[in-house]
């Protein structure tokens, strides 16, 4: 067999710093390597992988949908965008939906919704987007400008302008913000993901619902990461008792293939018009029946499950050796060491057979698929402890 590793250094350019293994196949929760070995996969793609790898009921969807017709561009309907756009407006009370292709390009969507609110509301110059430290938004220009950590701020100047980042969960500090800025919109994560799985808390979200209320401006929730069931709540937001002006979403409603969505409320809804907005594969029909096929699958049952799933996990994890902190909801969450690196823990995992992430504030991150059973959820956390606990004694 070819050496892929080499064929990768040479000609792939170099963006990530990968794990030193090669993954050849998977299934549900097991991804199996070049070297021979099994790997319980605790990160699901960053997330994508709603299921696991190879899921039955997403695979038959999209085979099938293939077998019929696999891309029509946007001049023409087709009935997986327009039932998977049903699902996602009766599941979220949300009116209309623009499908894209990521969750940068989702949240693109959402601040040129936001900017044309302003402007049509409260005028031109009030396109100031107030976002949070430690969150993350994008690779776009944009979305990077929209994220609120410097270091990916260093390399690609000029950004776009108009942002302003307060320290998360700092009510104080976002009265000052909006105040001294023409703001059109507040973007957030419910649970900032990349930043270090950091939640908000209830008072904060009601700040900023009452803020918005009072200053006329639109809430983003960027659920790319949190969504789809990933916190044992179908969009994290329903956890704090509000329903957002604009959701976006992305990686597990594909469930493997891209896909992204903006849900846009009672103010938003009518706000693009044919020409204002567009993408190519936005609503593709496989994608599409894919992503139809998850997310008919995220009822109360499964909440349920992936709630449990968490407690075992919180319950298994807690007051163990070298772990100073844990924090996320559902099948999100973020451990933090007492000595040691998020990153060297992970490669301990990876040598015992498990495949684990990491995020901001030295944490390691998990993101199981929602269905992994318990039997290799404890298999993985046995594992992930030692690797704490060895990385303890160096």
């Amino acid at each position: 067999m070819e050496n892929i590793k080499a064929l990768d250094q040479t000609y792939v350019a170099p963006t990530y710093g990968r794990f030193d293994v090669v993954l050849t196949e998977g299934k549900g929760c097991i991804a199996y390597g070049e070297d021979g070995r099994e790997y319980i996969d605790m990160g699901s793609g960053i997330g994508v992988n709603l299921f696991g790898y190879c899921d039955e009921v997403w695979k038959e969807a999209v085979i099938t949908q293939l077998n019929s017709l696999q891309h029509t561009s946007n001049l023409y309907y087709t009935g997986p965008c327009a039932e998977l756009a049903r699902e996602l407006c009766e599941r979220t009370g949300l009116k209309k939906v623009f499908f894209c292709n990521s969750g940068a390009e989702a949240n693109e969507t959402a601040i040129k919704a936001a900017r044309r609110y302003g402007e049509l509301n409260k005028g031109p110059e009030f396109y100031t987007i107030i976002t949070l430290k430690n969150s993350f938004h994008g690779r776009t220009l944009t979305t990077l400008a929209a994220t609120g950590q410097d270091k990916f701020h260093q390399l690609f100047q000029p950004l776009t302008p108009g942002f302003v980042s307060v320290e998360a969960n700092n009510i104080e500090a976002l009265k000052a913000a909006v105040k001294e800025n023409n703001v059109c919109a507040i973007m957030l994560e419910c649970i900032q993901g990349e930043g270090g799985v950091n939640v908000l808390t209830q008072d904060f979200i009601d700040a900023v619902k009452e803020i918005a209320k009072q200053e006329d401006l639109l809430i983003l929730d960027d659920e790319v990461q949190t969504g789809n069931g990933r916190t044992g709540a179908l969009y994290a937001y329903m956890h704090y008792g509000f329903t957002p002006d604009v959701v976006t979403t992305a990686k597990g409603l594909g469930g493997g293939l891209p896909i992204g969505a903006v849900m846009l409320g009672e103010k938003t809804a009518d706000l693009f018009h044919p020409g204002d907005n567009g993408s190519t594969f936005g609503g593709n029909p496989a994608v599409c029946a894919g992503a139809l096929a998850n997310l008919k699958r995220l009822d109360e049952t499964r909440m349920n499950e992936v709630n449990r799933k968490s407690q075992l996990i919180f319950e298994t994890l807690n007051e163990k050796p070298n772990v100073r902190s844990i924090s996320g909801k559902g099948l999100m969450i973020g451990i933090e060491p007492e000595k040691g690196t998020a990153v060297d823990i992970a490669k301990k995992c990876l040598t015992k057979g498990v495949l684990v992430l990491t995020a901001g504030g030295n944490r390691v991150r998990l993101l199981p698929p929602l269905n992994i059973s318990e039997e290799n959820l404890k298999k993985a956390l046995d594992v992930i402890l030692a690797a704490f606990e060895d990385e303890g004694k160096e």
